[in-house]
């Protein structure tokens, strides 16, 4: 991995109903490098023909196929082959990530294992006492009932292009856990990683059409998602297409989980030991240069204490080193398109109109011409109402927002139409947990920021509904049938 880069492969077809096709149309989709703004590979796009041939086989593998009807322990079985199959290509899923969106070698490397414990996980869930499909329960009556749990059907996964696999892993291992089938359609940009897990599971053995691959773009992804004989939707992205998909999805009452935006904020008490929770904040504030839902975004100190932190943190924003992403000393690469570097420009400029100051950053980083590099930015002087502490950035843009008191950190945290995520520091544990009874977030840490792949994930208000990840995540496949026996 440290010598010549790997050869990535331009994917030439589509996995349908257990088997790799030739696409039916003749449109192509391009795989921009961020490092050098030129073109990596292009690639065929599915059409509304291939789209409708992989939701058949999804279909057919549901309502015929022994997937859904194998035992819980057969399936896990199949899924512990899943992930041995990944375990062997994180190297190749690593550098994927980081050439295709600039995510820097060492983050990936540490993160592409998360493939395997997802697949594992849930293969020892559903193969454990932890986990029934089938609750024996007893009637006022006395009668027996069963209640049982029965997979959705046919789901189609669309996944975003900033974490590619990581995020499709989390709903195909949980929902082929369940007993449901999929269609996959990855980002355009970023498609790489979904072709790794169709040969994953290929490898693995599954039936025919349990898994299926059809990487397109927005119009022929609103069709995967209008399409009548897919039972659930599963998204992740931005806020805006999720509105999109949810209304789609209620026209036909169609099942959907929606993992979306975030602004998360970050309240450092006035007892908060600013030092400690450095480390947290230059890890958690700007990860993937920004481009990471649950980044915490905004940073509340008390007024008292306002300008020691912002001195302890730009003094640290000034050490990070922005460069190629596949060089191993690199801690931010660049922003992974064209449109996100004028996005994340358009908020720096609104946020100096809007009369916040620039601490640090703001440009293009010194000796970095081509690509989609921007400076890791930090305002102060930002209030509630402006656009950059309102609205999610997706780059490198840190809000340093003050407050008077416990309650006023509280209505500013909480002043923002997302919930995904959130922290707060204090010394006093069982403080911060009143506080954070009180954030309206879908998780938070006390002391640090942590995402654990075991436990549940998602968010409130405009970041959706639904979890993803620990026992909630296999419920989000499941359906429950009341049995009675009279």
């Amino acid at each position: 991995m440290d010598g010549q880069p790997l050869d990535l492969r331009a994917p030439t077809q589509f996995f349908i109903n257990g088997a790799w096709v030739a696409p039916k149309g003749g449109a192509r989709l391009d795989v921009i490098s961020p490092v050098t703004g030129e073109k990596l590979m292009d690639y065929p796009e599915a059409s509304v023909a291939d789209v409708d041939d992989a939701v058949a086989a999804a279909r057919a593998a549901f309502d015929h196929g022994p997937w859904p009807r194998m035992t819980p322990k057969e399936r896990a079985g199949y899924l512990r082959k899943v992930a041995d199959q990944i375990e062997a290509r994180l190297g190749e899923i690593a550098e994927s990530w980081t050439r295709q969106m600039g995510a820097p070698i060492t983050l990936t490397r540490i993160l592409a294992p998360q493939n395997v414990t997802l697949f594992r996980y849930y293969a020892d869930l559903i193969d454990s006492n932890s986990f029934s499909f089938e609750d024996e329960r007893t009637r006022s009556n006395g009668g027996r009932t069963v209640v049982a749990k029965e997979p959705v059907g046919v789901c189609a996964a669309i996944t975003p292009w900033n974490a590619p696999m990581v995020l499709l892993t989390y709903k195909i291992a949980a929902g082929l856990a369940a007993g449901c089938t999929f269609v996959s359609k990855p980002s355009p940009e970023t498609p790489l990683e979904a072709y790794i897990l169709a040969e994953c599971i290929e490898a693995a053995g599954l039936p025919k059409g349990v898994f299926n691959l059809v990487p397109a773009g927005r119009e022929v992804g609103d069709y995967l998602v209008r399409h009548k004989d897919v039972d659930k939707v599963a998204f992740t992205g931005s806020t805006a297409a999720g509105k999109h998909i949810a209304a789609v999805c209620a026209e036909r009452l169609a099942r959907v989980s929606l993992e979306l935006g975030g602004k998360s904020a970050a309240i450092l008490l006035d007892d908060a030991d600013f030092a400690a929770a450095l480390p947290t904040l230059m890890m958690y504030t700007m990860p993937i240069t920004g481009q990471v839902c649950f980044s915490l975004t905004r940073i509340l100190v008390p007024e008292a204490r306002a300008q020691e932190f912002t001195d302890l943190f730009v003094g640290a924003v000034k050490g990070i080193k922005v460069g190629d992403p596949s060089d191993p000393a690199t801690q931010m690469g660049p922003l992974a398109m064209g449109r996100q570097l004028e996005r994340v420009q358009g908020y720096i400029e609104a946020g100096l109109a809007e009369g916040a100051t620039i601490a640090i950053g703001g440009g293009r980083p010194a000796g970095l011409e081509t690509g989609f590099f921007i400076e890791p930015t930090v305002f102060t002087g930002v209030t509630p109402e402006m656009r950059i502490a309102r609205e999610e950035i997706f780059g490198p843009v840190v809000s340093i927002i003050t407050y008077k008191d416990d309650e006023d950190a509280i209505a500013k945290a909480n002043a923002t139409d997302y919930g995904l995520n959130g922290a707060i520091f204090s010394t006093d544990s069982e403080r911060a947990y009143a506080m954070a009874r009180r954030v309206h977030s879908g998780g938070l840490t006390i002391n640090g920021n942590i995402i654990d792949p075991l436990m549940p994930f998602g968010g409130v208000k405009q970041s959706g509904y639904g979890r993803e990840g620990g026992l909630e995540g296999i419920e989000n496949y499941l359906e429950t049938k009341t049995i009675h026996f009279a």
